[in-house]
């Protein structure tokens, strides 16, 4: 059986939890560098794979997929890991990833990019992003009261994707102390086997 083919770029948050989620199942992978700021992204080759000119992009046999939420769905139902036990889990899976990728990554991550010099905004379009952010992580914060993780007893690819997302908060200049249910659960996630940081999981260049 041939690897998996990971396409992305390690500065990805959408691409680092494609490759956390590898990872945590213990699963090996080959990656592709795309090079977003050479326009690697909108060149044929590439369209051929991901349609939409993003990253990441999952390349499984004949398969390829996009969209970090649908790789993520995908490689639990494939590996029969990290998906949920029970029907209701699997619906809770999901459910936290349509959160997530509407109402924290994209305000983590544009801040986060303002903050990199990626994106030219001013003040107060940073200061509407980190707000909506803290909104965010004010629900996440009373949600991870409740239990360890986010959906049962044991780490799911719901915290996968929602930890692509807080893992940035550093970088985008939100302050994480005052929501310590995340904070533990951050930590939580860490001790995970097979866990990665970003830096770590994800190469800068093609590797086999």
């Amino acid at each position: 059986m041939s690897k998996m083919t990971l396409h992305g770029i390690w500065l990805s948050g959408p691409t680092y939890k494609a490759g956390l989620a590898l990872a945590l199942m213990g699963q090996s992978f080959a990656y592709k560098h795309v090079d977003l700021r050479a326009g690697a992204h909108k060149q044929p080759g590439f369209l051929a794979i991901n349609r939409y000119g993003q990253v990441p992009a999952l390349e499984d046999g004949d398969l390829k997929l996009n969209q970090s939420g649908s790789i993520l769905l995908y490689l639990a139902d494939k590996f029969g890991k990290m998906g949920g036990k029970t029907p209701e889990e699997k619906a809770r899976v999901r459910e936290w990833i349509f959160w997530e990728y509407d109402r924290l990554a994209s305000n983590i991550y544009r801040p986060r990019a303002i903050k990199r010099g990626f994106l030219q905004a001013d003040d107060s379009v940073y200061a509407m992003y980190t707000k909506m952010a803290g909104d965010a992580l004010k629900v996440l914060d009373t949600e991870l009261a409740k239990g360890g993780f986010l959906v049962g007893a044991e780490a799911t690819v719901a915290d996968v994707a929602v930890y692509g997302d807080v893992a940035y908060a550093g970088e985008a200049a939100i302050d994480l102390a005052p929501y310590p249910n995340v904070t533990a659960w951050m930590a939580r996630v860490e001790k995970l086997p097979g866990f990665k940081k970003y830096e770590d999981v994800l190469p800068k260049q093609d590797a086999a």
